[in-house]
C-alpha cells in the first residue's frame, strides 16, 4: 500500500476559497478567557440568523415585505415589515441555541426572558438598523452586544444581568447588508470581518485584523439638524468644511460606521434640542460599535465621556455619539469641552 503525505495543490484550478467563520471561531476559541464552547455557538447562531435576514432583504422588492408594518415600536418609530421579520429571526435563533438567558431588543418594550436559567449570556440587539432605507435599496444592518450574566446560572435573571456598562461586553458585532453582506465582530482580541459567499452559504474571512486609520477626511452627520447643535459641534463641523473634508452621510448607522472604520473618518450623532440626551441607544447600538472601534484603534465618546464607561440606568437609554478615527474624535471632543454651554432646552 502506497502512502503519500498530503501537499496542497498549487495549480490555478485549486485557488483558495478562504477561512470560514465557523473554522475561524474554532481556531480562536482559546482566546476566550472562559472558553467552553457556548460563546462560539452563540456567534454561530447570530451568523445563521443573519443569513436568513440577508435572504429576506435581498428579495424584499419581490415579496411585498418592504414598507411600513403599521405599528410603532417602543422608540416611537414606525416599524417596517423587515424590522418585525428580523426581530423574529434573531429571537428564534437565540432562543433555540440555548446559550442565552435574556434578550434586549430595540423592537421590544421589556427584557425578553427566555426562561433558560442555564444560559450564561445576555444579548442586546438592534435587529435591523436603518430599515426605513430598505425601500430605496440602501445598505442596512444588524448590531449586537453580548454580555456574560452576573448572577449564577440556575437563578432568574436580575437587573444587574442587563444593566451592564459597555466595558463588560464579551463580544460585539454588526452585520452589513449592502452590495455584499458582511459580518464584523470582536471578542476583545481585535476585529475581523467576514463576507457572505451566497452560492456556498458561508461567511469567509475577508478583512482580518481590521485597523482603523488614526485620522481621516470624512465626516458623517445629519446636517439637517444643524440649528439644534451645541456650539462645539458647530465649530468642529465648520472646521471640517474649512479643511475641505468630504461629507458622507448614508443615514444608516452601520453603513456610515463601517465606511469610516475602513477609510478613516468620524460619525457624529450629537444631542439636539429635540433629543437633548441623544438619539442612539446605548445598550444595543453605541456600546457594540464603541467596543469594535476601540478594538480597531478608533475611539467612541458622547462628547465628554468614553461610551464604554457609561453606566446604563434604563433599558432603552439614549446617548450622543462621536465615533471614528482617534485623532478626529479627540479633536471634536476637545472643541466640545472648550465651547460647552448650558444644556440644550
Amino acid at each position: 500500500m502506497k502512502i503519500l503525505p498530503y501537499q496542497p495543490d498549487q495549480s490555478g484550478l485549486a485557488y483558495s476559497v478562504g477561512t470560514t467563520l465557523d473554522r475561524f471561531i474554532k481556531l480562536k476559541q482559546s482566546d476566550f478567557p472562559f472558553a467552553s464552547g457556548e460563546l462560539s455557538q452563540l456567534l454561530r447562531d447570530i451568523a445563521l440568523a443573519a443569513k436568513i435576514v440577508n435572504r429576506e432583504t435581498t428579495r424584499a422588492g419581490l415579496s411585498n415585505i418592504g414598507g411600513a408594518f403599521g405599528q410603532v415600536n417602543v422608540q416611537g418609530e414606525d416599524q417596517q415589515k423587515l424590522d418585525v421579520i428580523a426581530n423574529i429571526r434573531f429571537m428564534r435563533a437565540l432562543s433555540k441555541g440555548g446559550e442565552v438567558c435574556a434578550i434586549v431588543s430595540e423592537e421590544e418594550d421589556a427584557v425578553i426572558d427566555l426562561q433558560n436559567t442555564s444560559g450564561k449570556y445576555v444579548v442586546a440587539i438592534d435587529p435591523l438598523d436603518g430599515s426605513s432605507n430598505i425601500d430605496v435599496n440602501i445598505s442596512i444592518g444588524t448590531i449586537f452586544s453580548i454580555y456574560r450574566r452576573k448572577t449564577p446560572t440556575g437563578s432568574p435573571i436580575q437587573k444587574e444581568d442587563i444593566m451592564q456598562a459597555g466595558t463588560e461586553q464579551v463580544a460585539a458585532g454588526y452585520v452589513l447588508y449592502g452590495s455584499s453582506t458582511m459580518l464584523v465582530y470582536t471578542t476583545g482580541c481585535g476585529v475581523n470581518g467576514f463576507t457572505y459567499e451566497q452560492s456556498l452559504g458561508e461567511f469567509f474571512l475577508s478583512h482580518p485584523n481590521i485597523q482603523a486609520p488614526t485620522n481621516g477626511k470624512i465626516y458623517s452627520v445629519n446636517e439637517g439638524t444643524q440649528r439644534e447643535w451645541e456650539d462645539g459641534i458647530l465649530a468642529y463641523i465648520d472646521q471640517c468644511k474649512d479643511r475641505r473634508y468630504s461629507a458622507r452621510y448614508i443615514g444608516s448607522l452601520v453603513a456610515d460606521f463601517h465606511r469610516n472604520l475602513l477609510k478613516g473618518g468620524i460619525y457624529l450623532y450629537p444631542a439636539t434640542k429635540k433629543n437633548p440626551t441623544g438619539k442612539l441607544r446605548l445598550l444595543y447600538e453605541a456600546n457594540a460599535l464603541a467596543l469594535i472601534a476601540e478594538q480597531a484603534g478608533a475611539m467612541a465618546t458622547d462628547g465628554i465621556q468614553r461610551i464604554l464607561e457609561i453606566q446604563p440606568t434604563t433599558l432603552h437609554q439614549r446617548t450622543p455619539l462621536l465615533i471614528g478615527s482617534s485623532e478626529m474624535v479627540k479633536e471634536a471632543e476637545s472643541m466640545i469641552s472648550t465651547l460647552i454651554k448650558a444644556p440644550l432646552l
